[in-house]
């Protein structure tokens, strides 16, 4: 099957951008990052999006949010642009998390936590709201939860820190191994609270790209193996793009997931895989047209507006495989907030498909025109054209 010999970074240099200079080109970006990390004046996690008080209630249940794929793809950019501190601070509130957790002492992760300073003692806190007219305190499924795709990330945040983190990122990736394993790849995780989550098991091909990287960096050679080839099953020679992965009934889901098509390129960079690139502009991107044209994409392929971390992610590709990215990155700037950080869509609300843990049956979670972490980041490597991945830019 094309794709199947990709090659996975292994014992090697584990970040090669780990000590470069500060990167003109990210501008404000990599500012405002920098700005929040060093304000939590020690260990600590960044909030994910800048809300607005009273809006609604997307700000109630985000107003202290922490995600921690957000917190770890931050780490990595700073730490890609030089401030190693700024990385520490986040990963160290990452590694006290898991070895502090209410209830779990396994190796996870949550999916996200109260966002600032860590505490000196005790458990980390999750993210949660107070409901005045329900009267009462609530806490997201999603949130407590902990999925597969984002232990990975917080993996591959400490495996680029060194000796310091390993023993955080083996016991991630332990229990990995042990609870999530699946007959082809790894299963998305865990929803819901303790004590009894939702195993999820669906399969990711996004989910399992992360955990191949996360393992060969490791040199957990059986379980990269097991997560690369799901990701190469995936592959769709016929329209030269991946599907999304495996339903829970085990049926293919043929979907088009913009992460699921990119990312294993930006990982690997199996020439082999590069017309993702032309599908995620033909199916996703805005406005519709010709591909030299898109100012931006969307998260799935309704396209009622632009999903502007997306637009990194792809903007990012475009720069590293010769397609015009020019377009793509005026709009990251047209779309930064004063802050210095990126609105996380340029409408007031962008569907996704998805759903919250509030409400798991239903297709509710929304991303809302706030400023958000996750698309500076990768805003930061599309400036520099560097990736967060280990060994890709060796």
């Amino acid at each position: 099957m094309r794709g199947s010999n990709a090659v996975f970074v292994t014992r090697r240099t584990l970040f090669a951008a780990a000590a470069a200079p500060l990167l003109p080109a990210a501008g404000a970006w990599q500012s405002a990052l920098s700005t929040r990390a060093a304000s939590l004046g020690g260990p600590g996690l960044l909030r994910s999006f800048d809300v607005q008080e009273g809006a609604g209630a997307f700000d109630r249940a985000h107003a202290t949010c922490a995600y921690v794929y957000d917190n770890a793809l931050a780490g990595l950019a700073l730490l890609a642009t030089g401030d190693r501190a700024g990385a520490m601070r986040i990963a160290a509130a990452l590694a006290y998390a898991q070895a502090h957790d209410r209830a779990w002492h396994d190796g996870r992760l949550r999916n996200a936590y109260r966002a600032g300073p860590a505490p000196s003692t005790g458990d980390t806190k999750l993210n949660g709201w107070w409901d005045d007219a329900a009267g009462k305190w609530f806490e997201d499924g999603y949130q407590a939860g902990t999925a597969t795709g984002v232990l990975a990330w917080a993996m591959l945040l400490w495996i680029a820190l060194g000796h310091e983190y390993r023993s955080a990122a083996e016991r991630a990736a332990d229990f990995v191994e042990t609870h999530l394993r699946g007959p082809q790849g790894f299963v998305g995780g865990f929803q819901g609270f303790e004590p009894s989550p939702q195993r999820l098991a669906w399969v990711s091909t996004e989910q399992n790209l992360d955990l191949a990287v996360a393992f060969s960096a490791l040199g957990r050679t059986g379980a990269a193996r097991h997560a690369r080839a799901f990701v190469a099953a995936m592959w769709r020679a016929d329209q030269q793009r991946f599907n999304m992965g495996l339903r829970p009934d085990g049926s293919v889901n043929d979907g088009s997931a913009l992460d699921a098509n990119l990312w294993p390129l930006l990982a690997t960079g199996t020439l082999a895989w590069v017309p993702v690139i032309d599908w995620v502009l033909a199916r996703h991107g805005l406005p519709v047209g010709p591909p030299s044209l898109v100012d931006g994409v969307d998260f799935n392929t309704d396209r009622d507006g632009l999903w502007l971390e997306g637009t990194a992610i792809t903007a990012l590709a475009c720069k590293r495989y010769g397609r015009p990215s020019s377009r793509l990155m005026a709009t990251l700037r047209a779309n930064t907030a004063a802050g210095g950080l990126i609105y996380a869509t340029s409408s007031p609300t962008l569907t996704t498909g998805l759903s919250t843990g509030v409400n798991p049956d239903k297709p509710d979670f929304l991303y809302y025109r706030r400023p958000h972490i996750a698309p500076t980041s990768w805003a930061v490597f599309a400036a520099s054209g560097t990736t967060p991945f280990p060994g890709t830019d060796d």
